[in-house]
């Protein structure tokens, strides 16, 4: 069973944490949500208020080798991009093959990890000029890279991530299953 670990932290975008969570969990793969910056609390409140509870503490989670790393855009991507654990689990599965995907500010925090170097990447236009390589489309991957731009392209990018680490045939399941027209 594919392992994935999502970073979570107050100020995380709702819609892009919760799709390629619940697109993931879908189709089979074991998701961690690991808290961020929490202090004692594994409880994160998004952008517009949806209060969410991570699986595990980030220090639990780092200990672990996972298939992919999705980092969430929104406001929280800010406490991401400044903390070295998460900048470190970020490196070693990028040497280690994982994917590695962000969405929206998200791919700042790649940026600030160094794995953007000669990469094609897009994100949300309000950070597109930090971004080398980047393009105005919904999901953008390259090689084990995956990008999208934000919070009206969650689904996509969920069902990029399901076809990354499951196949092409569990994405399809899964769009079928959710309606979502491909």
């Amino acid at each position: 069973m594919p392992k994935a670990l999502v970073f979570l932290t107050n100020g995380f975008e709702e819609m892009e944490t919760v799709a390629p969570v619940d697109f993931l969990r879908r189709a089979g793969v074991d998701v961690t949500l690991a808290a961020v910056g929490l202090g004692n609390g594994q409880h994160a409140t998004g952008r517009n208020k949806m209060v969410l509870r991570a699986d595990t503490p980030l220090a639990y989670a780092a200990q672990g080798a996972y298939d992919l790393v999705v980092v969430p855009g929104g406001p929280g991507h800010a406490a991401l991009r400044k903390n070295e654990d998460v900048l470190e689990i970020l490196r070693r599965h990028a040497d280690a093959g994982a994917f590695i995907a962000a969405i929206c500010a998200g791919p700042t925090v790649l940026l600030s990890a160094g794995l953007l170097e000669g990469r094609a990447c897009t994100a949300h236009f309000s950070v597109a000029e930090e971004l080398p390589g980047i393009r105005d489309e919904p999901v953008v991957r390259d090689g084990s890279i995956i990008t999208s731009r934000g919070a009206g392209t969650a689904h996509l990018f969920a069902l990029a991530l399901v076809e990354a680490v499951c196949g092409k045939k569990a994405a399809e399941e899964v769009a079928a299953s959710t309606c979502l027209a491909t």
